[in-house]
């Protein structure tokens, strides 16, 4: 049997078996956010001394930032692999790049739903100590774009691009967990803070040429992706280009900030 096919997916891709899959594969995502964030309580209050100074909603969100870089770390992780060893998207003459797909990238494809709505559900429930507007968009852009891509089995070469910025995430955490633990003077959040600067020029600004210039190179594939997919790959991307740039545009100042006062503390 068949679900979801027409304007909004790709026919005779989505069938029950492969729905089960990614309902299976969301749930280990919310699951995995689930026991990640528990072990970060249990761990940082064994390990981080600083971690028995915070009040209660810094407790919150200190676990909440260990499942989120649990998750990142992981999916840049699968994303470059499919992208660039896997061989899943070479050029072939059996079947266009567009259309390419695996288990492999389906399952990491689910499992970040499920932890994209772990993160939004957390955000809303104590909105806004966890994040505002702006990452209510972006989770929803991005589940929006993933489940897309799982329903039609079509431009998952282009999530994983996007996926793999998720590499940037760990730099923005440890830069929080150094600020709440005390440590906003210590070279560690100096170096950190370079490193976020440049791993966010790479993974969210120079990428994202690459992406449009990928999209341009290849857009007679790109025609072929179904109707809702096709116009999204052309307004999403664009949207959480802006969004990245804006950020970069903070990340720069902080930085700059930063490496100012550590000269004056010389």
């Amino acid at each position: 049997m068949e679900i979801g096919v027409g304007w909004i997916s790709n026919a005779g891709h989505a069938t029950q078996t492969k729905a089960l899959h990614w309902f299976s594969s969301m749930l280990a995502g919310i699951f995995m956010c689930r026991i990640v964030y528990g072990l970060t309580g249990v761990i940082s209050a064994s390990f981080v001394k600083e971690y028995s100074k915070l009040n209660g909603k810094q407790k919150i969100e200190w676990n909440n930032r260990g499942f989120s870089t649990f998750h990142a770390i992981g999916a840049a992780s699968i994303s470059l692999y499919l992208l660039l060893a896997s061989g899943l998207f070479d050029d072939s003459q059996d079947e266009l790049m567009i259309n390419k797909s695996s288990i492999l990238s389906d399952t990491i494809l689910g499992v970040s739903i499920g932890y994209f709505l772990s993160d939004l559900a957390m955000i809303f429930y104590y909105y806004p100590a966890l994040g505002g507007t702006e990452y209510v968009i972006h989770h929803g852009l991005s589940m929006y774009s993933i489940i897309q891509s799982l329903l039609s089995g079509q431009a998952h070469i282009y999530i994983l691009m996007v996926l793999f910025t998720e590499i940037t995430t760990p730099f923005v955490n440890l830069r929080w967990y150094l600020d709440v633990a005390g440590l906003k003077n210590s070279k560690l959040y100096v170096y950190n803070g370079v490193a976020l600067f440049l791993g966010w020029l790479v993974a969210r600004v120079i990428l994202f040429v690459f992406f449009f210039y990928h999209m341009f190179t290849h857009f007679y594939q790109v025609k072929q992706v179904y109707p809702m997919g096709f116009y999204s790959l052309l307004t999403v991307p664009p949207a959480m280009a802006i969004m990245n740039l804006f950020w970069f545009w903070k990340i720069a100042r902080g930085m700059i900030k930063t490496l100012g006062k550590a000269r004056h503390s010389q």
